[in-house]
């Protein structure tokens, strides 16, 4: 089956090497989820949610012992491509909270950082989205919105990628399901945020294997 596994660096959690393309990778001993075993998730929207790190990998996994809700373990594993993705999760980042940012009174300064990614701009960003999420708490603004602003507050001031990306991937669904009341909400822009990191990943693939 393939999957997507993230990856921090050249190791792996239990501090083996990393292995190259195309090395099979073997786990010997107990396999249990979310203990031991190889891991990996059919979504790569779920992989990012135990991201790690920010090298996004393709993976062939074999003798799978367990799948459970987003994730899987088995005790075969075989990277077939990777990716650094430090800046295309960035982008990612970006694109989520412009996904909602209809439902708050959004400072032009992190508009302008959503829009155009200029670090240099990012720390004024993550405070005016600071302000403004601490605004809508005290004024009592709709869940939707103060979930957006809080989200957008927490991830300019993030420097993990991998980590920004999923709380952006998180709260930016999570806001469309409060605005709409509706679980489908969540489910439809969670649906809608793996298309789109995919296809981030796909092309980032492609344009390196030229």
């Amino acid at each position: 089956m393939r999957a997507w596994h993230f990856t921090n660096g050249d190791k792996l959690r239990d501090g083996r090497p990393l292995p190259k393309n195309g090395e099979l990778l073997k786990h010997n001993g107990p396999v249990n989820i979310c203990e031991s075993g190889l891991h990996a998730s059919k979504r790569i929207i779920d992989a990012l949610g135990y991201s790690p790190g920010s090298i996004i990998c393709r993976v062939e996994c074999g003798d799978i012992v367990e799948t459970r809700g987003d994730k899987l373990v088995c005790r075969e594993r075989t990277i077939l491509w990777r990716v650094d993705g430090e800046n295309l999760l960035k982008r990612f980042t970006r694109k989520c909270a412009r996904d909602v940012a209809h439902l708050w009174d959004m400072p032009d300064i992190v508009r302008q950082y959503l829009y155009t990614g200029d670090e240099d701009i990012r720390s004024a960003a993550s405070s005016a989205a600071s302000s403004a999420a601490s605004s809508a708490a005290s004024c009592a603004a709709s869940r939707a919105a103060s979930c957006a602003a809080y989200w957008a507050a927490s991830c300019l001031a993030y420097s993990a990628a991998s980590r920004a990306a999923s709380r952006a991937a998180y709260y930016a669904a999570y806001s469309a399901a409060s605005s709409a009341a509706s679980s489908a909400a969540y489910c439809v822009a969670s649906y809608k945020q793996n298309r789109r990191l995919t296809a981030l990943v796909i092309a980032e693939h492609k344009r390196e294997s030229k």
